[in-house]
């Protein structure tokens, strides 16, 4: 797939592209008397998060129908996990998610090239009102979408078209990037030009190939 010309705006998720987000890791450093190895919070993480399934219940705090409260009282209920330690991992949850440096490089230099920047991100309101308090860098994005605002979550179609609508974009003419195949893949039929993330060198190396950039926004 390639464009006829570069695109009008790239479209960034935010957990594992721009921040850090590693489930394992984070029970890992918070959980030694759960899970002392990475198979284990592995599949704690599994039993809390649920592979982020929709209708599932951190997908509902995702979409903004669980408060903070609620989602840890039925991830205690449901797992039997103390609601002790429930709390205080979701009290880590926002320094867990740190700016991941080579992603932050690029956007500022996708900035300063003149690039519009957007964003399109599952995201509970207290982690997403957390980011755009307490990073600056934040600024360079003219406008974005978390999920817990408009009350629909990726991978369902509505939420890539409410964003297409309040970017003001056609969902040709725009690149949308993620981590998650699955989400690439239901952007892709809905007409967005979609790369998978891996690290900020691959994706910009995908995205000059895609015609969506051109070739000298790249970092020597």
């Amino acid at each position: 797939m390639s464009l006829v010309a570069p695109c009008e705006a790239v479209v960034f998720d935010f957990g594992g592209v721009v921040f850090n987000w590693s489930p394992p890791d984070l029970i890992l450093s918070m959980w030694p008397h759960l899970a002392t190895t990475r198979d284990e919070a592995q599949a704690l993480a599994l039993s809390i998060f649920q592979s982020f399934t929709p209708g599932s219940d951190w997908t509902e705090f995702d979409r903004g129908a669980l408060q903070r409260p609620e989602i840890e009282l039925r991830l205690a209920h449901r797992t039997g996990l103390a609601h002790g330690d429930l709390h205080r991992l979701l009290d880590a949850i926002p320094i867990h998610l740190a700016p991941i440096a080579a992603t932050v490089a690029w956007i500022e230099r996708l900035a300063k090239a003149g690039t519009r920047l957007h964003y399109l991100s599952n995201m509970p309101s207290p982690f997403a009102q957390h980011l755009l308090r307490e990073h600056a860098f934040l600024k360079h994005f003219r406008d974005g979408v978390f999920s817990c605002d408009v009350g629909q979550i990726k991978p369902e179609p509505a939420i890539f078209t409410t964003a297409a609508q309040q970017f003001g974009l056609e969902p040709s003419r725009c690149v949308f990037i993620d981590d998650h195949g699955g989400n690439v893949a239901v952007a892709q039929q809905l007409g967005w030009n979609a790369v998978q993330f891996v690290d900020a060198a691959q994706c910009e190396r995908d995205l000059i190939r895609l015609g969506a950039l051109p070739s000298h926004h790249q970092a020597l």
